[in-house]
């Protein structure tokens, strides 16, 4: 946050006795808990498991309720949840200014509430943090769990990402990718699959449950249950999943007061459950207990995404002299559907395909920082230099060549060279480079209120995955693979 925005911050809230320094962002409450910090972990209410489960009444139309803010949380997409808008939320906590970000975890609210009918358990099944590969996966060894236990897992291998990998391997690889936490994927594989306490697998070829034609493997089905887990906990976190079906075609519409990690788990069980089955898995019988059984309680309240959040200044990933192409708009970092996290550009060229970029028209890097992965998988450079790909800002880009593309462990400045783009890593049918963010290992969505801004340019939504536009001081560039003049951007504009 910069120091204008900090004082308009400030000045908003005197009355409710929020606080800034320098450093922190430390906010008090009459008759609460003492202050934390909104840039460090801390413990709060913002997670806690709810022991008795709150009952829900009919509320009056636009009743003010009470909501304590959890990781992540904007103004839209709680309107969305609670069937309200950002105006009513603004009017009920005057101290919230207009341009806020994320919400402080723990941060008491009141929002008008517009009720609708079958609003889903409000019992927590897993916390944000326990959900994404970030700060409390820290220290975490796969390897070395795995070989604790006496499941089918720890002799499992398979061909996966251009190499064999044992089971180990197979979940880190999965959580790495999908910035899911390899103890959760651990957690389903030993729920649906008994892989760390039976010696053989189940005999059915879908071991997760999900039927589709060649995607039988335990690999493929766990990739399969990352894809299924990220479009659940992105669609709850930017508002726009608000209700879906099981297998029975009931109707599931997540409480208001949830977590984005227990909604994403309603929503991969009602994939493959419905009834009974459906009600045990998502309960506290069901997989929350094997998680614990596995890792203890998992409910720390770690502060994954602090309040008033804001992104680094980044640049365009391509030298300020040259002009590329806007080829695809916002769509997923990894894999298909949520979350829509990524944008796509393209170097000049005579014509459309895979191709080999002229030796001009190289990436540079959007920051400066510390490169922790350049695989076919991708390249990511994290901010903070920590060298750990899962705490903080983290810039990542897929589809770079394997010639010349930078080295892990290399530092960087912004504009940098980094690489070239090609067709390589994921499906491309022309030569791109794909650039997306991360901070403290979950996707930044784009369809949020923390906007992608590169050298000015704000990317914004379109009517459907890869559509959309880039805007800057009136100027407005379009996403297309046709690369025509409407797609052209300008490293230098204006």
């Amino acid at each position: 946050m910069n120091k204008n925005k900090n004082f308009r911050f400030c000045s908003l809230i005197v009355c409710a006795s929020l606080i800034l320094s320098a450093c922190n962002l430390q906010v008090t409450y009459p008759n609460t808990p003492p202050p934390f910090s909104a840039t460090q972990p801390s413990a709060s209410s913002a997670n806690a498991g709810p022991t008795p489960l709150p009952t829900r009444q009919n509320f009056n139309p636009g009743e003010l309720v009470d909501y304590v803010a959890q990781n992540g949380d904007t103004l839209p997409a709680l309107a969305a949840r609670f069937n309200t808008t950002v105006e009513e939320i603004l009017q009920a906590n005057a101290f919230i200014p207009r341009d806020a970000t994320t919400m402080p975890p723990g941060m008491p609210m009141k929002i008008p509430i517009y009720y609708l009918a079958l609003w889903a358990s409000p019992y927590k099944i897993i916390p944000d943090d326990a959900f994404v590969d970030g700060p409390t996966a820290i220290g975490f060894n796969t390897a070395s769990f795995i070989q604790e236990k006496s499941g089918w897992l720890k002799t499992y291998r398979v061909y996966a990402g251009g190499q064999w990998r044992s089971g180990a391997e197979m979940v880190d690889y999965v959580s790495l990718n999908y910035s899911i936490n390899p103890k959760l994927l651990l957690a389903l594989l030993e729920y649906q699959g008994g892989a760390l306490t039976q010696s053989q697998p189940p005999v059915k070829k879908n071991l997760l449950g999900f039927k589709r034609q060649y995607w039988e493997s335990p690999y493929l089905q766990l990739v399969i249950a990352a894809n299924t887990l990220n479009n659940g906990y992105y669609g709850w976190r930017t508002g726009k999943l608000l209700q879906f079906d099981d297998t029975a075609k009931f109707l599931i519409r997540p409480d208001p007061w949830q977590n984005a990690g227990s909604v994403a788990m309603q929503y991969y069980f009602a994939q493959l459950y419905s009834g009974d089955t459906y009600a045990r898995a998502t309960g506290a019988e069901g997989f929350s207990q094997t998680y614990a059984s596995l890792f203890g309680d998992p409910w720390s309240n770690y502060e994954l995404i602090p309040g008033s959040l804001t992104q680094p200044d980044l640049i365009l990933p391509f030298p300020s002299d040259q002009i590329w192409s806007y080829t695809g708009g916002p769509h997923t970092g990894w894999g298909t559907g949520s979350p829509l996290a990524a944008i796509d550009l393209a170097p000049p060229a005579d014509g459309s395909g895979c191709f080999l970029a002229d030796e001009k028209n190289f990436a540079v890097s959007m920051s400066d920082g510390l490169v922790v992965r350049s695989s076919i998988d991708g390249v990511a450079i994290d901010f903070d230099k920590d060298g750990d790909e899962r705490t903080g800002w983290v810039f990542f880009y897929l589809h770079l060549a394997i010639e010349e593309r930078i080295l892990t462990g290399t530092e960087v400045h912004q504009g940098d060279k980094i690489g070239y783009p090609s067709c390589v890593g994921g499906h491309a049918t022309g030569t791109h480079v794909h650039i997306a963010r991360k901070y403290n290992g979950e996707w930044m969505t784009i369809d949020s209120a923390l906007p992608f801004v590169l050298s000015g340019w704000t990317a914004r939504l379109g009517s459907r995955e890869y559509l959309g536009t880039l805007t800057k001081a009136g100027a407005v560039v379009r996403a297309c693979d046709c690369g025509d003049a409407y797609t052209a951007i300008s490293g230098s504009y204006p």
